[in-house]
């Protein structure tokens, strides 16, 4: 006998050993019935009543009962073809009592393995009682099952109803079920979107709004700087705008941008500004040792050939090698890297500069210095372009190319699985961060204008 499986979690399916089975719908219907009683014999007479309607006077005759036997017959011929149908067991007949006479009567039996509603109601059961990874498995497997309202093509129906009722609240139990699994295993963004579909299905429902709201507030204290974030799967990258500490990026890659010197000198403010990014880099990451960070940029350097080498009387204060902008020093850092970026050009009077170009140009060398020396951490870097290399942008504008040339370099082989651009609180108050965002929301899943 080939193994029957009926799914009515859904539009009606029937298949025999995998093969889909065409049923008409009145024998649909009649599967359907027989489903809903759930293993119960139900009468030709119930069977006439439920499918066609009761006769004008209660009395099923006997060309009625022959309709019913006629879509037995099929079904039996689909489930069990080649057996005879006296001994057919998808349905079974009985005979039952019905009052001074006996009745014909159908029972169709299925397990979990035949039946998906069965199945799905094993699994959310078994949950019940599991241990929260096992029933986030257990879970996944039940919802997985589902497709649609149940008993669909049975729609309206009277008999359908109880059962109906009885597999939508059990899905609905399963899908909070599911949410409150992941959060007691502190998989917050994988229950954030079965909480989010559940309190958009029920919207009055309290149980489901106060878990979407709980949820939503522990993911924001989890990262209680971020004023923007946006997760791209089809790149496997986040997008974060975080207002903060640059140095606090503890388990990330910094990015520091230089002028094409790679000048280190911060004594009285002369070449290089201490308060400045990289200033705030020799003491806070190298402990003022400007040496130790003059000879990790060199090393890092050592193959790379300047533009020019300038004489002491051209150039009396700073470094005198230039390198072309965009050139990247990589420097060790705890298992992390500090990548030293050019992006302006600095005169003999030690004033920086740099244009849109120019710093597109260098963020696209950055990331893929990124993609290959990165260790695939997470990277961090300041609004660059907003100081004293004077680049002709906004700082939204700024931001834009940053995250734009970022997402598109990533197209090309990941760079880092996030990039967070760290704002000082006082210099996030001067942008208009909303404008970002609208930019970033306006890209797809794989950080393409969406269409």
């Amino acid at each position: 006998m080939g193994h029957v499986r009926v799914g009515v979690l859904g539009p009606t399916t029937v298949s025999l050993d995998g093969a889909a089975v065409r049923l008409t719908p009145l024998t649909v219907r009649l599967l359907l019935r027989l489903v809903a009683a759930g293993g119960e014999a139900v009468t030709v007479n119930e069977l006439y009543t439920d499918l066609w309607g009761r006769p004008p006077r209660g009395i099923i005759d006997r060309a009625q009962r022959v309709q019913v036997q006629q879509r037995v017959l099929e079904l039996r011929q689909k489930l069990d073809p080649g057996q005879p149908p006296e001994s057919a067991r998808y349905p079974g007949t009985e005979t039952v009592p019905s009052g001074q006479y006996a009745q014909s009567a159908y029972r169709l039996v299925l397990d979990d393995g035949q039946l998906d509603s069965l199945e799905f109601t094993s699994l959310v059961n078994r949950a019940a009682t599991a241990p929260p990874a096992t029933a986030v498995a257990l879970l996944s497997r039940a919802l997985g099952l589902w497709r649609g309202q149940p008993l669909a093509d049975a729609a309206g129906q009277d008999f359908a109803l109880p059962l109906t009722q009885a597999l939508r609240a059990l899905h609905k139990a399963a899908r909070l079920a599911l949410a409150l699994h992941h959060v007691e295993l502190g998989d917050l963004d994988a229950a954030l979107p079965v909480a989010e579909r559940l309190a958009a299905d029920f919207p009055q429902d309290a149980e489901a709004g106060e878990t979407l709201r709980s949820l939503r507030e522990r993911i924001r204290a989890r990262n209680p700087g971020d004023v923007l974030r946006r997760e791209f799967p089809g790149l496997g990258v986040t997008l974060v705008v975080r207002c903060g500490d640059l140095f606090d990026e503890a388990d990330a890659n910094l990015v520091v941008g230089f002028a094409d010197t790679f000048d280190t000198d911060t004594e009285n403010d002369a070449v290089i500004s201490r308060a400045s990014v990289q200033g705030q880099l020799l003491d806070r990451v190298y402990g003022g040792d400007r040496a130790q960070l003059d000879r990790a940029l060199n090393q890092a350097l050592a193959a790379v050939r300047p533009l020019v080498v300038e004489s002491a009387r051209d150039k009396r204060r700073g470094k005198r090698r230039r390198y072309a902008v965009g050139t990247v020093a990589a420097l060790p850092l705890d298992g992390r890297r500090v990548f030293a970026l050019v992006l302006a050009r600095q005169d003999r009077d030690l004033v920086t500069t740099s244009s849109a170009e120019e710093l597109g140009h260098a963020l696209e060398r950055l990331w893929e210095s990124v993609r290959k020396q990165g260790l695939l951490r997470p990277v961090a870097m300041p609004l660059v372009g907003s100081g004293l290399a004077r680049v002709a942008l906004s700082r939204e504008q700024l931001m834009i190319l940053i995250i734009g040339t970022f997402l598109r370099g990533c197209v090309a082989g990941r760079s880092a699985p996030e990039l967070r651009i760290v704002i000082p609180p006082a210099d996030l108050r001067q942008i208009r961060i909303s404008d970002v965002a609208h930019f970033v929301e306006a890209l797809n899943e794989a950080g393409n204008p969406a269409n």
